[in-house]
């Protein structure tokens, strides 16, 4: 490539812009809002809202512990395309999900309803990410029927505190945005998933771990786990819910050597988490995943412009703003 021929910064964030303003993962979310529509407001930590839903036991057995609860329903053509796959894509968006609100997974319980091959592939699916989540599935409910296939999962997960889980509505302007990924891995050919896991084997059930240990240390205070919406659509949730803003540093962003960035903006990575961090925190956060050689960025500072925009070098580019433009449409 010639220098003539080298994108130029504004090159670069205006097809990356537009990239992320047609993710289809991105506007699928705003089907999210009819759940505000029938069931009224929400306090995004007893849910609904949030990576998932935390409940206190100490009304029940006196303990300061808590649960998280969560499930996940995969997209129909996936499961046909692959079921064995989206066997594997139910648990491992479900331990993230857990992973993201700071807890420690404790069991899996799915429901399957497809036909007796399909079913037989997805536990099969299932088996495997739970094997190297280290998570058991404890339960669930198949039904053998030649329709539409359907796969759901649901996690729960424990947390020491209740009050250091990592919910949105604990971010807040100041805070460093911390992007952690698994960059090693391969891009799946036909679906916007970065395939982190089979490099990493059985290291993957100590990553999701981390996110807990971090909580309970104060070093993250609030988290999402970035999923089909990508990684600019993951980061606008996290903000929505409390109208904050933070303009991202492209070059910043941990991110594979091989794969174009409009497609790594775009994708489901099988390991990547957007991180609030309090000021002065950061060194020990970035530590913590290179100790497990895991990359971890600092890429931006909340703030309360409600915009997210991105930059590269002396460019500067409007993504939305979060005052207009919600993905979910879920209640503050």
């Amino acid at each position: 490539m010639t220098q003539s021929d080298t994108p130029t910064d504004a090159r670069v964030l205006d097809e990356l812009v537009e990239s992320v303003l047609a993710n289809p993962g991105l506007h699928a979310k705003a089907d999210i809002a009819v759940v505000g529509e029938v069931l009224g407001g929400t306090d995004w930590v007893a849910g609904p809202g949030d990576d998932g839903a935390v409940l206190p036991l100490a009304p029940t057995v006196g303990s300061d512990a808590g649960v998280v609860v969560c499930g996940e329903a995969i997209f129909p053509p996936f499961v046909k395309a692959d079921p064995r796959g989206a066997g594997f894509a139910a648990v491992l968006a479900n331990v993230n999900d857990i992973a993201a609100m700071g807890a420690v997974p404790m069991g899996i319980v799915d429901t399957i309803a497809t036909s007796p091959e399909a079913g037989r592939l997805a536990l099969a699916g299932m088996r495997t990410a739970a094997g190297l989540l280290d998570v058991p599935i404890v339960g669930g409910h198949l039904t053998a029927h030649d329709g539409e296939p359907a796969i759901s999962a649901f996690a729960v997960g424990s947390v020491t505190d209740p009050a250091l889980a990592l919910s949105v509505t604990r971010a807040q302007p100041g805070q460093s945005l911390v992007v952690a990924a698994a960059t090693v891995g391969t891009m799946n050919a036909t679906f916007p998933f970065f395939r982190a896991f089979e490099e990493r084997g059985d290291r993957c059930a100590g990553d999701v771990r981390l996110m807990p240990r971090l909580a309970r240390e104060g070093v993250v205070v609030a988290a999402k786990d970035i999923s089909m919406a990508g990684l600019v659509g993951s980061l606008a949730m996290l903000l929505e819910a409390r109208g904050l803003g933070v303009t991202v540093d492209v070059d910043a962003v941990p991110a594979p050597a091989d794969v174009p960035l409009t497609r790594w903006f775009n994708c489901f990575p099988s390991f990547g988490f957007l991180l609030c961090v309090p000021q002065g925190r950061e060194d020990e956060c970035l530590a913590a995943f290179a100790g497990r050689d895991l990359s971890a960025a600092v890429v931006g500072t909340l703030d309360d412009t409600g915009e997210l925009a991105l930059r590269r070098g002396d460019q500067r580019r409007l993504v939305m703003q979060l005052n207009e433009f919600l993905v979910t449409g879920l209640p503050r």
